[in-house]
């Protein structure tokens, strides 16, 4: 039996007709129903259930009154919200409202997959509860292997819960209690304390960090940061976050310490905390970091950036590298919201920057306010003879045809402002146009010479005392100079029928080039040396490169294949080499990409006991499946017969991610080192992880790190152990899914 109950209905004219609202009757299905005209009351029985929209109610029983809107069921009792659902004994509910009392009851939130059951069940609104004796977990199971109970437990789907004498339960087992918790219950963002890190470091003594998140609005928000450090003192941070769209967005980080412990170079080794391989001491116990990138969409198509990086010392960010205001988090964090990095932890140069910059069809635009912050000369009060570009601005016109596309024009354009604060300063032009001639013969071959003709002008307001003494007119220099290029190619290729798994064809293209350069040896004593513009070394050089190319034309791949077949992405991994147009139907893959090039220099052919040919370089890309890629690059000096560079890597992923890297770097009299990079899953829970950094030219082992990961359905726990230089640390991490991480990073 089907009965349709009309809502009461009010007047509302803000309502949109297209939205449900209350004039959509209730549906009320029974194996028997009966109705008192008289007190207006609906009594139904067996199976019974009531639906409006995306609401029901079901249960063995159910008495509906149609004035008050309020409904009484028991005997399995269900009420679901979407995919929410409310389990009771018994409920009382007013259906227009949603405020009701459900006696035993469960609560299932699927969106944040959490569980909620207590006694006595309120529900205060639309999406609120007050649960009395309850318990949450985000497990399945009956007992489930962690559950926090409490005395009242107050939560808003969408927004987060409280629970008053919290006590949190492994299985059976009570492990902890607190007397105050506050948990997300949402996938918006929501004001609150964020979970604790916890841990232990050799140099730093015991740790704890307590996060707290402030949502200032939807398009801002900030983390504020308590790190106590035993054996350094209390380190504070902030963090703010905003993002208008997508081309408009920043963030900015700051942290400081009143350190308790300063180097001095006196006393025991065991007093000193500085850094065997620093050379300059530390007796600054007032550190600090600031750090921003920011991204700005301008009128007119204009673009606007910005990046700051001010340190205290030079060896802030190598002591504070992990943990969350950490130089590690912060620079990966960078890298995938900006897509910049920022500069190498052991750089006692940090650059700063300001830059506007706008891209037409052909031309470009870009105007920097560069400043490098030297810290070791900041902080001794030293000479300061940082150079600094208050602006630099280019103006560049990309190759483009002219003269009925006989020739090809390019140009390229720059004015700089020098300042230091000790030394030479000046202003610079430099305008450097190009003209270039390709010339084809038929498919074979492309003959492209170009001349390019550089005209520098300086103006010096402040001149190193030896050259201001002699006379004023070297206030105003200028330089002209020319250069010439060539380049010729061919393209040569064959295509091989494979047919054999996903493979169609794989096609071969060998790209043999000679190029020549030539710069005049000029006379350039007397230009200032601010960069590599104001003195050109002349070039009088020949190269010959071949470059090997293997691009594979691959079927679709089937859904859910991950064989070991090559990566069907469609990207070119080579420099400057472009992929083939592909089709609706197949892919397209270049799996191997190999060049070796050799250059003669014909001027230090003509010098007596000089090798004229330069260093043998080669370089290799090769990916033959989806989840391995190797690299490789080398030189090989013709005089010694060694080679005087080496850097190799492999990386090795697999559907289940586990992976593994493994990387050599050598630089002939310089460095040595290999790098080790694991991680594999013991099983689907259980995985462990590490990595390991040698110095090999001095038999020293840079960092050792071990770890031990277990990820259930519903928690997980990580343990690991962080050797790297004189400091060890020991970190645990606790996650339960659905409460966030609770536990170490340190």
């Amino acid at each position: 039996m089907m009965i349709l109950i009309p809502a009461l209905v009010k007047a509302d004219p803000l309502r949109n007709k297209n939205m449900p609202g209350p004039e959509t009757p209730w549906h009320i299905t029974a194996q028997k129903i009966t109705y008192n005209q008289r007190t207006n009351v609906y009594t139904a029985f067996g199976d019974v259930k009531i639906i409006k929209d995306d609401k029901a109610l079901s249960a063995d029983t159910i008495v509906y009154d149609q004035a008050t809107m309020e409904a009484a069921a028991s005997g399995n009792v269900r009420l679901t919200a979407g995919r929410d659902t409310l389990l009771g004994d018994t409920i009382r509910i007013n259906l227009e409202t949603g405020i009701g009392a459900i006696e035993n009851g469960r609560i299932f939130i699927e969106k944040s997959h959490f569980y909620v059951q207590g006694d006595r069940i309120l529900k205060t609104g639309e999406n609120s509860y007050t649960i009395e004796n309850g318990s949450l977990t985000t497990c399945d199971g009956d007992v489930p292997p962690w559950r926090i109970t409490g005395e009242k437990v107050d939560l808003t789907i969408e927004s987060y819960g409280t629970v008053r004498h919290a006590a949190l339960w492994a299985k059976k087992l009570p492990v902890f209690y607190v007397p105050f918790l506050i948990f997300p219950v949402n996938i918006k963002r929501q004001t609150g304390l964020l979970p604790p890190q916890l841990g232990y470091s050799s140099r730093n003594g015991i740790e704890f960090i307590q996060p707290f998140y402030w949502a200032i609005n939807q398009s801002s928000d900030a983390t504020f940061y308590y790190h106590h450090l035993q054996e350094r003192g209390e380190k504070f941070g902030a963090e703010y976050r905003y993002a208008i769209d997508d081309q408009s967005k920043g963030t900015m980080m700051m942290d400081s310490l009143e350190d308790r412990h300063i180097d001095d170079g006196e006393g025991d080794t065991s007093d000193d905390w500085g850094y065997t391989d620093d050379p300059y001491l530390r007796r600054n116990a007032d550190r600090y970091w600031f750090r921003m990138k920011a991204d700005q969409q301008m009128p007119y198509d204009f673009d606007a950036r910005m990046d700051a990086d001010i340190v205290s010392d030079q060896d802030y960010l190598d002591e504070f590298s992990s943990r969350h205001t950490g130089y590690d988090e912060t620079r990966d964090y960078f890298e995938s919201e900006f897509g910049r990095d920022l500069d190498d932890p052991n750089d006692y140069v940090r650059e700063n920057s300001l830059i506007l910059s706008k891209v037409w069809t052909q031309y470009s635009f870009n105007a920097e306010m560069l400043w490098y912050d030297h810290v070791v000369n900041r902080r001794l009060g030293d000479d300061d003879p940082t150079l600094q570009q208050l602006p630099v601005m280019t103006f560049n016109a990309l190759k483009q045809p002219i003269f009925k596309n006989r020739l090809f024009l390019g140009m390229d354009s720059e004015f700089s402002n020098f300042y230091r604060r000790d030394g030479e300063t000046g202003q610079r032009m430099d305008i450097h146009p190009r003209m270039y001639l390709p010339l084809h013969y038929k498919n074979y071959f492309t003959f492209e010479p170009s001349a390019g003709f550089r005209q520098t002008d300086w103006y010096l307001d402040r001149m190193d005392e030896d050259v201001a003494a002699v006379t004023d007119e070297y206030k105003f220099m200028n330089r002209e100079l020319y250069d010439l290029q060539a380049e010729l190619s061919t393209d040569l290729f064959s295509v091989y029928p494979v047919g054999a798994g996903s493979i169609k064809k794989i096609k071969h293209t060998i790209i043999p080039m000679l190029e020549y350069s030539y710069i005049p040896d000029l006379d350039q004593a007397e230009n200032p040396d601010f960069d590599d513009t104001d003195q050109i070394l002349p070039e009088n050089c020949l190269t010959f490169s071949l470059t090997n190319l293997l691009i594979s034309r691959n079927r679709p791949p089937e859904t859910g294949d991950t064989s070991l077949s090559p990566a069907i992405e469609g990207n070119a991994t080579g420099p400057g080499i472009s992929p083939p147009e592909t089709s609706q139907k197949d892919t397209y893959n270049q799996f191997l990409w190999f060049k070796i090039a050799q250059s003669y220099d014909f001027i230090l052919g003509n010098t007596p006991d000089e090798q004229p040919f330069l260093p043998l370089y080669a370089e290799l890309i090769l990916t033959p499946v989806r989840l391995l890629t190797l690299h490789a690059d080398t030189e090989w000096d013709h005089e010694s017969g060694i080679f005087t560079t080496a850097n190799t890597y492999v990386r090795i992923n697999t559907p289940r991610n586990d992976r593994l890297t493994v990387e050599y770097r050598y630089t002939r009299d310089a460095s040595e080192s290999i790098y080790l990079d694991a991680s594999t899953a013991i099983t689907d829970a259980v995985s462990i992880f590490g990595n390991y950094e040698r110095n090999l030219k001095e038999a020293e082992d840079i960092e050792t790190g071990l770890g031990f990961r277990y990820q259930a359905q519903c928690w997980g726990y990580e343990v690991y152990y962080q050797h790297e230089d004189d400091d060890q640390k020991f970190g645990f991490m606790i996650s339960l899914t659905g409460l966030g991480d609770m536990g170490s990073g340190l």
